[in-house]
């Protein structure tokens, strides 16, 4: 009988977060496929095309990566469930803080599907783009992107499709999130989605603490005799994620008396009110200090820095493709490959407190020597670092046409021992054995 091919292997941390999501693939090519556009996502490439990327990961060609993108049968929603499902493991049932946000990026010409001329909120201004909306979550200081969906333009509908506003499209990722059983200690989004009715609709409705932005000229219903008044400004340090610390100012605004919902107004200068730095804010949070909600809110400018920085570092904008259904397979990668990085976080950062006699503690130890590496906690810091780790294996592919043009046996061993070193560093692993109990948190 005849055994069925091994996958090839690249580098070990990505062959064993890969290795999730091997079931799901009906042929092995797709498999290493997959996993070769980890690699190449998270290799230091200054534009994530499929040809850079297969130069990167040592094909002679992009077909294989193409062919996986647009004709391999695999399922999408598979994949996108298995993600989830990682997530899920991890943090073990506990709340994580919700982030939902929007983002474009500029795209010409008509062709590609749902590009429109629109408004791009991270651009701020109306450029021809596509637009989606999407969901991350933050626990324990790591952050994880969990779904999004893309803005259909009413111009640009198909004839099976049908009109959603973006704030109904998050209001749909709202509910299919607490319907897979995750739970919110905090929901953060900007004014587009703190002045819907349907978004703060469905807040309301599955009772979740929420924390949105609103606009200066918002408007609340109270009786004439009534007033607006504003509270006195409290100092409170912002902490930011790597520690750094900056003075904020806030105070509350109150719209005749107290209600349900309250409003606070944030700020980096209490005479100037710049407006790239002040901000407006409501919640249902009521018994929680000043300080709590201007940190809690600095979090979204957080998220939406990184995932700026995130799209740009692992190609979310290189797809060429202009039908949708290879997009969203191209977004489903790098969304995988964000959570891959963001699951390195302990081991990468903080190698010291390892407890466990892992094999590679040691090495990262050694690691933490290279002075290149980065000390300062942060996810960008962490992908550079996890660059680091593939530097051998992606310098090789680079060079092996050489190679096998100009025999150098040295250079060749030496590079499969160095990679051999880098292969120690094991990285996350999924265990299908806890996953099993995840279904006691979609109850």
């Amino acid at each position: 009988m005849t055994q069925p091919k091994t996958p090839n292997t690249t580098v070990t941390f990505i062959d064993n977060y890969c290795t999730a999501y091997q079931k799901l693939f009906p042929e092995v090519r797709s498999y290493e496929a997959f996993k070769r556009l980890h690699l190449g996502m998270a290799a230091e490439i200054k534009r994530k095309t499929l040809p850079a990327i297969a130069k990167a990961v040592g094909l002679n060609n992009e077909q294989s990566l193409l062919h996986f993108l647009t004709e391999s049968p695999w399922d999408i929603k598979e994949v996108r469930k298995q993600r989830l499902e990682i997530i899920l493991q991890k943090i073990r049932g506990e709340e994580i803080i919700l982030i939902i946000d929007e983002t474009g990026d500029k795209k010409k010409g008509k062709t590609t599907d749902y590009v429109e001329r629109q408004y791009i909120g991270n651009l701020g201004k109306t450029e021809s783009g596509i637009v989606s909306v999407n969901a991350y979550g933050i626990w324990q200081g790591i952050t994880f992107p969990l779904l999004f969906r893309i803005y259909k333009p009413k111009k640009r509908l198909k004839p099976d499709d049908v009109y959603k506003t973006k704030t109904q499209l998050a209001a749909e990722i709202i509910t299919e999130l607490q319907e897979l059983g995750f739970k919110f200690e905090l929901v953060l989004a900007d004014s587009l989605y703190g002045e819907s009715d349907t978004f703060l609709s469905v807040l309301n409705q599955y009772k979740m603490p929420f924390l949105v932005a609103i606009r200066s000229n918002h408007a609340v219903w109270m009786p004439s005799e009534q007033r607006v008044r504003f509270n006195q400004w409290k100092q409170f340090e912002r902490i930011f994620s790597n520690g750094t610390r900056e003075q904020r100012y806030i105070r509350e605004i109150i719209f005749g008396k107290r209600r349900t919902w309250r409003y606070w107004q944030i700020t980096t200068d209490i005479t100037k009110l710049p407006d790239n730095s002040t901000w407006y804010v409501m919640t249902n949070l009521s018994d929680v200090p000043p300080s709590v909600i201007g940190n809690n809110y600095g979090l979204k400018t957080w998220i939406e820095y990184g995932f700026k920085q995130c799209k740009n570092q692992l190609g979310w904008a290189d797809f060429r493709f202009t039908d949708y259904h290879q997009i969203e397979r191209w977004w489903e990668i790098v969304s995988s490959v964000f959570l891959m990085v963001s699951l390195q976080f302990s081991r990468l950062n903080q190698p010291e407190n390892i407890e466990d006699d892992s094999t590679d503690k040691d090495l990262l130890l050694k690691l933490c020597q290279h002075p290149w590496w980065n000390h300062i906690i942060g996810w960008n810091h962490r992908l550079n670092n996890l660059r680091l780790i593939l530097q051998p294996y992606i310098y090789y592919c680079l060079l092996k046409p050489w190679l096998q043009l100009f025999n150098n046996r040295h250079l060749q061993l030496g590079f499969q021992w160095l990679i051999q070193i880098m292969n120690e560093f094991i990285g996350f692993i999924f265990s299908d054995a806890q996953s099993e109990d995840l279904s006691f948190y979609s109850a």
